[in-house]
């Protein structure tokens, strides 16, 4: 079992100035939504950028984690979102 707060701090000491959120989907510690705001994704596919999130937790995959759900935005493409969202 993981904390949601364990992997939204390794996923900001990974991203330097990122902005993290983690939902625990099922409620057992395990079933994991994240979302990651970061220029660290400025140029990289999408599959680059989940495989950049996926990286530290590699090992846990399959193992605590069971089920990993990734969103990534850089800043510019998430207020793009969230203007669409507001229209």
């Amino acid at each position: 079992m993981k904390e949601p707060d364990e992997i939204k701090k390794t996923l900001e000491d990974e991203f330097a100035g990122a902005t993290v959120e983690v939902e625990d989907l099922t409620g057992t510690k395990d079933h994991f939504q994240v979302t990651v705001i970061s220029e660290a994704f400025e140029d990289k596919s999408l599959v680059e950028q989940h495989r950049m999130v996926y990286a530290p937790f590699n090992e846990e995959i399959g193992g605590p984690i069971h089920a990993f759900s990734i969103k990534t935005f850089t800043p510019e493409k998430w207020q793009k979102k969230q203007e669409n969202t507001i229209q």
